[in-house]
């Protein structure tokens, strides 16, 4: 018998190719639950001599300095007298007699064994998988269940979900197939693999095995965007100035591109040099459309781009991929417009900007165009620039440059006190009972919110044309209870 359950243990241990010796704890532990059964609350250890397979139980009984459980701990008079030496801590281990193992025992025995084999190994997948996020593994597909593809990877089995495939792609058991790994979760169920072929990351790392150059760092993927199955678009930078880096992955006769899509049936790949310059990155992603304008506007982080009419259809591709393609791989939101909706749209901006300059600074057609064709926009450009700027437009003197920007300043004032001033009036129109003509008439006399008309007395505010008392003090009433002062 006790050969037997060392035998059991190596044999178990190579089918799960797991260490023999956590097997063997495992039967301990079984060991241990199945003799609760029969000493109750004892607290049993059970040990499996690893040599001979003869099995010991013990009863364990520890030294501690004020006793709760009479039956598992002793005092520390107790334990000296004992073994002089004890000290609190010290366990003492009087030996049991084996246990018979029911049905039940059995069944629960078992259970404890087979969780902890599934425990360690769920540990091993994760300790082998983990590090390896990021790479292209291979494997051999396991099965196929509604859509989702389940592969053998050697050691443990990953799974990749049907949106990590690639449109129209299907496997079959037996089937061999490169993957990106994408994530490795630990689960109570046991450790899940996230393999994928449809993540950016595989792009990145087929062109790595393809090309010596990024393997040795002398050619950078500086980023990638894709549309699965259909088109990715990947950027890369030299980091040395006699190697062309489109060159390098394009190959030989397109031999290393080729070679990746091929991998992904046919996924069109378009390789483009990345520059810091947005405008000329922009114009390199939108290829093969060509651009006439560009207009960059950092604020936004918005890239206007002006095509002629036949370049409008290739610019933003089929479905809008082309552009959506480029906005993500630079990082920029792309708008594309032709030359003649991005001439009416500049010449509704300079009216626009006209208007402003001739109604907040008081001049006239003339000088607003003057001040329009040297780049003000707005009069907040002119209000926060440095005067040196306005200074430099010929034919304006540093006093008529000071006081443009005084008038600027001022007339955005007076737009930011009419924009308070209206949300002060809607928010007075919240209260209960409230007309929009008691609302102006507070306003005027500085109550701008619901928390200020609270706050006052009737005897505060100053007569109102047809408002009688009784319905200001309603008012008031009301703002207070808006404003949460009555509760509790």
């Amino acid at each position: 018998m006790n050969a037997d359950m060392l035998a059991v243990a190596d044999a178990v241990a190579r089918e799960k190719s797991v260490e023999r010796e956590l097997v063997l704890e495992s039967m301990e532990q079984a060991l241990k639950t199945a003799a609760r059964r029969t000493y109750g609350t004892k607290v049993v250890e059970a040990t499996i001599n690893r040599l001979t397979g003869n099995l010991s139980l013990f009863h364990v009984r520890t030294v501690v300095e004020e006793v709760e459980d009479e039956e598992n701990e002793l005092t520390l008079e107790q334990g000296q007298a004992m073994d002089d030496k004890a000290g609190v801590g010290y366990q003492f281990r009087e030996p049991l007699a084996p246990i018979e193992l029911d049905r039940v025992a059995a069944q629960t025995a078992k259970q404890v064994i087979n969780q902890k084999i599934r425990e360690a190994e769920r540990a091993q997948v994760v300790a082998e998988y983990e590090p390896r996020v990021g790479e292209i593994v291979v494997g051999i597909v396991k099965r196929v269940e509604r859509g989702n593809v389940y592969i053998e990877l050697g050691r443990g089995e990953g799974v990749m979900y049907r949106e990590d495939l690639l449109p129209r792609e299907s496997f079959r058991q037996g089937d061999r197939v490169r993957t990106y790994l994408r994530e490795v979760r630990n689960q109570p169920k046991g450790a899940l693999v996230y393999l994928s072929r449809a993540d950016a990351g595989m792009v990145l790392k087929l062109f790595q095995q393809e090309v010596p150059e990024i393997k040795d760092g002398m050619v950078a993927i500086q980023a990638i965007s894709r549309d699965p199955g259909s088109r990715s678009k990947i950027a890369v930078i030299s980091t040395d100035v006699g190697i062309d880096p489109v060159g390098a992955c394009v190959g030989m006769r397109g031999a290393r591109v080729q070679a990746v899509v091929n991998e992904l049936h046919g996924e069109k790949i378009d390789i483009i040099e990345w520059t810091e310059d947005p405008a000329a990155f922009v114009v390199n992603a939108l290829a093969p459309a060509e651009i006439e304008r560009v207009l960059v506007d950092e604020d936004t982080g918005t890239i206007e781009v002006a095509v002629a009419e036949d370049q409008l259809a290739i610019a933003i591709g089929r479905r809008g991929q082309n552009v959506r393609l480029a906005s993500e791989l630079t990082g920029w939101k792309v708008e594309i417009m032709t030359l003649g909706d991005e001439k009416e749209k500049r010449a509704t901006e300079i009216q626009a900007a006209k208007d402003e300059f001739m109604a907040g600074l008081d001049i006239d057609e003339d000088f607003s165009l003057l001040l329009v064709g040297e780049g003000f926009m707005s009069l907040s450009d002119l209000a926060y620039c440095n005067l040196t700027e306005l200074v430099a437009i010929e034919g304006l003197a540093e006093e008529l440059a000071e006081e443009l920007q005084k008038r600027a300043r001022d007339s955005l004032l007076k737009s930011a006190l009419k924009e308070e001033s209206d949300e002060a009036l809607v928010a007075l129109l919240d209260i209960e009972g409230m007309t929009a003509e008691i609302a102006e008439a507070l306003t005027l006399q500085n109550i701008l919110s619901a928390n200020a008309l609270a706050d006052s007395a009737s005897d505060d505010i100053e007569p109102i044309e047809g408002l009688e008392e009784d319905v200001l003090n309603a008012l008031i009433i009301a703002a207070r209870e808006a404003c949460g002062w009555f509760k509790d």
